[in-house]
């Protein structure tokens, strides 16, 4: 198999636009002549549906909610970076170029994360336009705040709402289009199959998720923006909803899948309590601008927060790396607190907690300017675990939220299969080993507004398409497959729930694969899965039927893609002889116990093709070439 980034030639900065104009375009009014789908409504989907269809396409866009803005990407808090340098402290695109490439320990492509960094200046006045309300200074000109892994301030943000009031503007801007006639909207409709005609992605297959109807739908191409696969871990920050379904069908059909073992655990979200959970709440990264993070310096010490003096507090964080302190990268942050809590110092029930504290800071600017940056975090903290961050420290403990791993796709965000594009958290083309906070909504606004427009021009412009409709042969072969997927599903009738055997695979995951891995427990871990999705296959149990709303069966669908992609996480996790980003072997580790990059041996992007049930996938490499920045041994100290 051939693998071809088509990174353009050329000095770094002059790249994009080189490449935008040496891309074929279409003709204004050709354009209505192409119908696209996009699977998914967050930032990236709502984005790109509403700019292809301003442009003049027709546009099909599909989600899995009863309502556009409800995509998961409401749910991110602590804000968007761009290198507007407004604070005059030294920023500039090369800076949050670098510091990207960095963060994800130089496992990305250059040119990838240098367009990212040139776009995010865009989105910034974009939003801006479009009535976003940014947080402000007193002056009124935006305001900033710092994230992890960078030293300067280049974040924008909306108090604790930034992803709601980002995707309210994307969605504002699609729903214009449907107003229009130019967009198609399909609620509450799943992905079951992509269907691919003479080598070309030409539509789907959807499941209507009230009447359990199976649709067929014709396209010229498809877009893929239907998120991450965080959801693996059963217990994450995601929406129940968020699966890796769509991009796993896609793999299925050919489609490759890169560096799937590359999955982030955000440092500050509210520690689980029990089984009777069925997701976690991410408390914001912009919290550890003003909240320090501690645990009691000796293990075992069970007294009040407040009844331990300074002396007796650890501030693990800080001691360790006095040049980044609380805000070092969110792998780095993670690590540390679950060694806290593994050497005995954990807070809390559990013991599975480190503290949150902003005790300081409200000595420092008063409770009432913290209460207008973070009240609202402040708010949902305090409903949830009925104590205030005003009086008391939070806890908190890390979680599954996001995956840099995904849908490979080269420079024009296509996948190897012509036709299928891949934009946002669903690919795996800007963060590399480990994303910095901030980053997701800027890579989901700049390949929807900014990026496809240009790349599914050139593609269509540069391939002939044949004209197709629903009856194909291809849509009723894949319509075949997917109701007896489901009909096998429904006729089981075993004894478990779908959540029981989910939340097993969940443990397991977490367990052998999460914030670290070692080769022993990954082999254990390929073994565990095996006999569960057995074990899914012989004694699931699955209510009602396959003609209605049905939330069991929707759930057992997307945990029989969990439980064969697990298999395929697993398998890179244990291929890959090194520690980098958020991907920790704990045989390949420094001295001091960070990772240890193998740059000799695994400086490239895992690609994995699938080959079919119960085989092992294919293994391919992208080599990474670093022509602008010098490979070196990460440090936040």
């Amino acid at each position: 198999m051939q693998i071809d980034a088509k990174i353009p030639g050329g000095p770094l900065e002059e790249k994009w636009d080189r490449h935008r104009f040496d891309l074929k375009l279409v003709n204004p009014a050709n354009k209505r002549k192409f119908e696209i789908i996009v699977i998914g409504t967050g930032l990236a989907g709502g984005s790109a549906s509403a700019s292809l269809a301003e442009l003049g396409y027709h546009v099909k866009t599909f989600c899995i909610q009863d309502s556009p803005r409800r995509a998961h990407s409401i749910a991110a808090q602590g804000g968007i970076n761009a290198a507007k340098n407004y604070q005059n402290d030294g920023d500039s695109i090369w800076r949050l170029f670098y510091d990207t490439i960095k963060g994800g320990d130089f496992r990305s492509r250059e040119a990838n994360v240098y367009r990212l960094a040139q776009l995010s200046n865009y989105i910034i006045d974009h939003c801006v336009a479009q009535g976003i309300p940014f947080a402000r200074d007193y002056g009124g000109l935006l305001a900033n705040r710092s994230f992890g892994g960078a030293q300067v301030s280049r974040t924008f943000y909306a108090r604790g709402q930034t992803g709601q009031q980002l995707l309210l503007g994307a969605y504002g801007a699609l729903m214009r289009q449907v107003a229009a006639g130019n967009v198609e909207m399909f609620a509450r409709r799943e992905m079951l199959d992509l269907v691919i005609i003479n080598g070309q992605a030409r539509g789907i297959i959807a499941r209507n998720l009230i009447t359990g109807e199976i649709e067929s739908y014709a396209a010229d191409a498809v877009l893929l923006t239907s998120g991450g696969y965080g959801n693996i871990y059963y217990l994450s920050t995601n929406a129940e909803s968020s699966n890796v379904g769509a991009c796993f069908r896609a793999y299925k059909r050919g489609a490759v899948f890169a560096n799937p073992c590359f999955t982030q655990i955000h440092p500050t979200c509210i520690p689980h309590t029990g089984d009777h959970q069925s997701k976690l709440t991410l408390m914001s990264e912009s919290l550890r601008n003003d909240g320090r993070v501690w645990v009691p310096r000796n293990s075992g010490d069970i007294r009040e927060p407040r009844n331990i003096p300074e002396p007796d507090r650890f501030y693990f964080l800080e001691e360790k790396y006095p040049s980044f302190g609380n805000l070092v990268p969110r792998d780095v942050a993670s690590r540390n607190a679950k060694d806290q809590c593994d050497a005995g110092r954990g807070v809390g029930l559990t013991r599975c907690a480190v503290y949150l504290d902003f005790s300081d800071a409200i000595q420092r600017d008063g409770k009432a300017l913290i209460a207008k940056k973070y009240g609202n975090l402040f708010e949902m903290y305090e409903r949830i675990t009925d104590e205030t961050p005003y009086e008391s420290p939070m806890m908190i403990f890390p979680a599954s939220h996001y995956t840099m791993g995904g849908l490979w796709v080269d420079y024009n965000l296509m996948s190897n299969i012509p036709g299928l594009f891949v934009l946002g958290e669903a690919n795996f083309s800007d963060h590399g080993a480990n994303r910095l906070g901030a980053s997701a909504l800027m890579q989901g606004l700049a390949d929807g507004y900014f990026i496809i427009p240009y790349t599914i021009g050139g593609y269509f412009a540069g391939t002939a398409l044949e004209p197709v409709a629903p009856d194909h042969a291809a849509f009723n072969e894949a319509t075949l497959e997917s109701q007896a997927k489901l009909q096998k599903l429904m006729s089981i009738q075993g004894k478990r729930t779908v959540d029981n055997i989910f939340r097993e695979l969940g443990r397991i995951m977490w367990e052998h694969c999460g914030m670290s891995r070692h080769s022993e427990g990954l082999e254990k871990a390929l073994q565990l899965i095996r006999n569960l999705r057995a074990e899914f296959w012989e004694n699931v149990l699955i209510p009602g039927n396959d003609k209605d709303f049905n939330k069991s069966l929707e759930k057992a669908g997307r945990l029989a893609d969990s439980l064969e992609f697990a298999e395929t996480m697993v398998l890179d996790a244990k291929t890959r002889e090194e520690s980098c980003g958020s991907h920790f072997r704990t045989e390949h580790q420094t001295e001091d116990g960070e990772a240890k990059r193998n740059d000799d041996n695994f400086c490239h992007v895992s690609i994995w093709q699938y080959q079919g049930q119960e085989e092992r996938p294919a293994f391919h490499k992208e080599p990474l070439v670093f022509e602008n920045v010098e490979l070196s041994q990460r440090s936040y100290k």
